[in-house]
């Protein structure tokens, strides 16, 4: 685990630091209580290597003044622990349910490999957050052992022995403890049953998602009447939820091609990433208190809606969504990522945004209301050429192929509307491009002059 850690370097959850100092170390531990939890390495270079010889006595002062800092005082686990060059000291700080500051008064939020001062609407809100305590973490009444299914166990036990490229040595209960799947007597928490558990939603109803297909771009049809041809409650634990989603996503989604250059390439409606993204962060980041609430899916002709109970955890707002990181759920959040639905905290928004974009579709759009959370993917269809009409039979360079799907789609199309597709083309060029579509039997001209317009023959 050390040596992962060395190899990480510092980021959202560890701070490698060569030498102790009281200061420093009092801000990163408020900064981590404050967030996820995270771990000191003392005695390393920022490259992850030892200094040189630490002394635990003259750690242990400082840590000590470090803690007479913080208000209230953060909890710490530390070991000493022997590498290759040296010795390393690791202070362990666990997520905190209490909101911390120094004693000046400041109170620090981890934010990727930096402790941030928080003020103004980013501290109320972290605060009023940090009361509402940690369900994940609670155990689940009536629940046992037997309630986890030992494929779930172990399928996460391969997953975890992949990202940390060792085997684990432990028992499968030490496995689940350190998951945060079983409190201190052995019983269930909520992450556990919703990460492992046989019939997460005989525990948990709340947990299940519904996705829903609408017809059109309206969730209602005619006369009021729903408007919906696919339904589905989608239920298990939190792997399993996300294969499924993903499964009915991917059946729904259309296949298109998109031309780039003189290539056609075959790509789903949605860039993959950014659809697994808003289900991911959906389900780590929802509030499970929330009963009578599940994920919601809805999928229409022209978007795609995730929205999910809870609004924005912690100091999270809409404008600094993209900058900055925040788990309601931190133990969950570490299961998904030990399983690789999650490669690295914080950086998911950054290449949802970019995916879309890259894709041709306007950048996800972010709603939030005290009680919910919605992601939106929108597609624009004018940018791709459908599978169905994709072989016309004759040779086409990529602007005709773009006035072709215009026309399937307006069924018409003039000189002027074909140079507002295509502005970086000549007119006399486009002319030509037309004048080929009707030589080649494609579509006919109608009309004369300044009427003229085109349609599919």
């Amino acid at each position: 685990m050390l040596r992962h850690l060395l190899k990480r370097g510092s980021d959202q959850t560890v701070e490698l630091m060569p030498e102790p100092d009281s200061d420093v170390l009092a801000e990163t531990l408020v900064a981590f209580a404050n967030a996820d939890g995270g771990t000191v390495v003392i005695g390393v270079d920022r490259r992850g290597r030892p200094t040189g010889y630490i002394l635990p006595e003259e750690v242990e002062g400082v840590l000590r003044r470090a803690l007479e800092q913080t208000r209230p005082i953060v909890h710490t686990e530390w070991n000493l622990e022997q590498v290759d060059g040296g010795t390393v000291i690791t202070i362990r700080v666990p997520r905190s349910t209490e909101l911390h500051s120094l004693a000046d008064g400041r109170v620090l939020i981890r934010s990727g490999a930096e402790n941030k001062v928080l003020s103004g609407d980013a501290l109320r809100q972290l605060a009023a957050t940090k009361s509402t305590g940690d369900f994940e973490a609670e155990p689940v009444p009536g629940a046992t052992m037997s309630d986890f299914n030992p494929d779930i166990v172990d399928e996460y036990k391969e997953h975890w022995e992949e990202r940390q490229r060792r085997p684990w040595l432990g028992t499968t209960e030490d496995l689940l403890r350190a998951a945060g799947a079983i409190d201190e007597d052995g019983i269930p928490t909520v992450a556990g049953i919703l990460l492992f558990g046989k019939q997460p939603q005989f525990f948990l109803p709340q947990s299940e998602v519904d996705f829903v297909r609408f017809l059109g771009v309206e969730p209602r049809g005619p006369e009021g009447l729903p408007g919906y041809e696919r339904r589905e409650k989608i239920r298990g634990p939190l792997a399993r939820i996300l294969e499924q989603a993903w499964n009915v996503l991917r059946q729904e989604m259309r296949v298109e091609a998109v031309v780039r250059g003189l290539q056609r390439e075959e790509r789903l409606e949605y860039p993959p990433f950014a659809v697994r993204e808003a289900l991911v962060n959906a389900v780590a980041h929802r509030d499970y208190r929330i009963r009578g609430k599940r994920i919601e899916v809805r999928m229409f002709d022209d978007r795609l809606e995730v929205t999910s109970p809870g609004g924005l955890p912690g100091y999270i707002t809409l404008d600094n969504i993209v900058e900055e990181h925040y788990s309601r759920n931190p133990r969950i959040v570490s299961g998904l990522y030990q399983w690789g639905y999650i490669e690295e905290l914080g950086l998911g928004i950054d290449r949802m945004i970019d995916d879309m974009v890259a894709a041709g579709h306007p950048k996800p759009e972010f709603k939030a209301t005290p009680f919910s959370f919605t992601v939106i993917l929108r597609n624009r269809r004018e940018r791709v050429v459908p599978i169905s009409r994709r072989d016309w039979g004759v040779p086409l360079n990529p602007r005709q192929l773009k006035a072709l799907q215009y026309l399937e789609r307006e069924g018409r199309i003039t000189n002027r509307e074909y140079r507002e597709l295509c502005p970086d083309v000549s007119p006399e060029t486009l002319r030509l491009d037309l004048v080929d579509l009707v030589n080649k039997g494609l579509v006919i001209k109608v009309g004369d002059k300044r009427g003229t317009y085109y349609i599919l023959k």
